[in-house]
């Protein structure tokens, strides 16, 4: 089984028991590390059996793929940050310059959809290595910054100040958690089976910490041993083991109220 997720922390911790062999009876697996914003369109075009996607990405895949309730990451305070080197406003938006980590993620989704609640001012945009944004902005190259993950401890290093948390607005506009990152499964597997193997090597995870330290730490890409903690923390919770009602409310408020106003075409996915 391809199994394809990212170098982050919160994927690591939770796929190493499964990956290393320490769930007995569990599917194995190939595992390739990629970026979020690769597996989006990689699995549009059918590539993996399993995979960690944006929950932006649902809409543009079809009825091979199947929504799994684990392994994901979605919850609250752990939204994405517009970032400035200071002197742009939210007043002042309109004909700004904005780097963002892909076209097709729940930060920019979210960042869209902030804009429409403004009045939507344009502003103009450039998808960018998310690990390169910050020094982007800081060094002037763009008015403002869409940043995810662990940039939300680490911004004030670069001098930069945050403009807008989009967690924050979602949350105090919905009442919903975020819908972060999802894990799709191709339809034709036993995605039971795949579900029931998430579960435990997340389980494990949570029983023996230890255990991944070492592996969570070497594919960090030079995080701390601090952030990688704060990482994990924020992202890997109970929704990661089971989305739950207000899980799938979350997702189909999100994508649903997208597709209203034509950010995205309809979900059609399904959601186990």
């Amino acid at each position: 089984m391809h199994l394809a997720h990212s170098p982050c922390p919160n994927d690591t911790f939770i796929y190493h028991a499964w990956t290393s062999g320490l769930i007995d009876g569990a599917p194995a697996t190939r595992l390739t590390f990629a970026d979020i914003d690769v597996t989006n369109t990689a699995c549009a075009r059918g590539e993996f059996d399993v995979a960690k996607v944006s929950y932006a990405a649902l809409p543009y895949l079809g009825d091979e793929w199947r929504l799994l309730p684990a392994g994901g990451a979605l919850g609250r305070g752990c939204g994405p940050l517009v970032l400035t080197a200071g002197g742009t406003t939210v007043a002042d938006l309109a004909g700004k310059r904005v780097a963002v980590p892909s076209d097709r993620s729940t930060a920019f989704m979210l960042f869209n959809l902030w804009l429409r609640d403004l009045g939507a001012p344009e502003v103009t945009w450039e998808v960018v290595p998310f690990d390169q944004i910050m020094p982007a902005v800081r060094d002037g190259r763009f008015d403002a910054g869409l940043v995810i993950h662990e940039a939300r401890f680490t911004y004030g290093e670069y001098g930069l100040l945050s403009l807008v948390d989009l967690g924050e607005w979602w949350e105090g506009s919905t009442g919903c958690p975020i819908p972060l990152g999802a894990i799709v499964a191709k339809s034709h597997l036993d995605t039971g089976a795949v579900t029931a193997a998430i579960r435990a090597s997340l389980d494990y995870a949570w029983a023996h910490p230890e255990a991944s330290r070492t592996y969570v730490a070497e594919h960090a890409q030079e995080m701390s041993d601090d952030v990688c903690r704060m990482h994990i923390d924020l992202y890997v919770n109970e929704f990661s083991r089971d989305l739950g009602a207000e899980g799938r409310s979350a997702v189909e408020r999100l994508l649903g109220g997208a597709a209203e106003l034509g950010l995205v075409p309809k979900l059609t996915i399904d959601i186990l």
